[in-house]
């Protein structure tokens, strides 16, 4: 990859050279919310990259929370991924469907939980078949790895967290939700939420970070957070509906060598939900 481009995205052109390298591990991490009509599921089972095992952001998910994708303990983290034949040890690549949407939330999954090389897919499901790359609908049978957990709880933020963080301004708010449901201008998708967004967060549409489903080079992503006015030399926490795209910012702000932030893991679901919470509509 080029010195201008994020280190933790690869090219089409490397994953299809190494579709026969024993060493790595190919997971589809797609998701979509219902009105994007589509279905991970089925779209792996008629045609996926060869050696992709499918990774259920659903199912794999602490159920107890009551919210939709609350990060799993470490030891149920492990289990589920080592059922799929990952350790923790391997180079792992994470795709989805149309390119640094869903994916970014395995990709942080798996670094907090202690994986060292992981890695997006840039261009995603979509721009591989566009390209005509290979695809198969065989499932593999991967042989049961061991995945040796190393949690890193601090780049989880909670919400009682978050709610110190609202109080005292500590930290920036980057929420990946779109423009329209962050000013509270159309209903959340989910029944039950508060429609607007947390006092100083700032907007950053989760699409603004990618051009055709590809990560922007490291000059566009520094630009993205300088347009927002988010400032680089401090903190982050990032948030969003369910803390799936919120992890699209932290791989940008990880891209740019940026390692205080944390993700806000009940995110919008949470926070939207509570009638203690303060949620700010209008644009200022």
């Amino acid at each position: 990859m080029t010195n201008n481009k994020s280190t933790f995205v690869v090219s089409a052109d490397w994953l299809q050279e190494r579709l026969s390298d024993p060493s790595i591990r190919i997971l589809d991490a797609s998701w979509y919310l219902p009105a994007q009509n589509r279905n991970p599921k089925a779209e792996y089972d008629a045609g996926h990259i060869p050696g992709a095992v499918f990774f259920d952001q659903d199912a794999i998910a602490d159920h107890t929370s009551g919210l939709p994708h609350t990060l799993p303990s470490p030891d149920a983290f492990a289990s589920a991924v080592g059922a799929l034949g990952v350790s923790e040890k391997d180079t792992i690549v994470v795709y989805d469907g149309p390119g640094i949407m869903t994916a970014p939330r395995v990709w942080w999954e798996l670094r907090i939980m202690g994986a060292k090389n992981v890695y997006v897919l840039d261009g995603g499901m979509d721009g591989w078949n566009r390209e005509g790359r290979p695809v198969t609908t065989e499932v593999p049978s991967p042989r049961p790895a061991t995945f040796t957990p190393t949690f890193t709880p601090a780049a989880v933020t909670s919400l009682d967290r978050m709610k110190e963080i609202v109080a005292a301004g500590s930290s920036q708010i980057a929420d990946a939700r779109g423009a329209a449901r962050f000013y509270g201008e159309e209903p959340e998708p989910r029944a039950g939420l508060r429609s607007g967004h947390m006092p100083g967060a700032h907007s950053l549409p989760s699409g603004v970070f990618s051009e055709n489903g590809k990560l922007k080079d490291l000059a566009g992503l520094r630009q993205t957070f300088a347009d927002a006015g988010v400032d680089l030399t401090k903190p982050v926490v990032t948030t969003c509906g369910s803390g799936v795209t919120a992890a699209i910012i932290t791989l940008a702000l990880q891209s740019l060598g940026h390692t205080d932030n944390t993700l806000y893991d009940g995110s919008w679901s949470e926070w939207g939900s509570r009638s203690e919470t303060t949620v700010v509509t209008g644009r200022e």
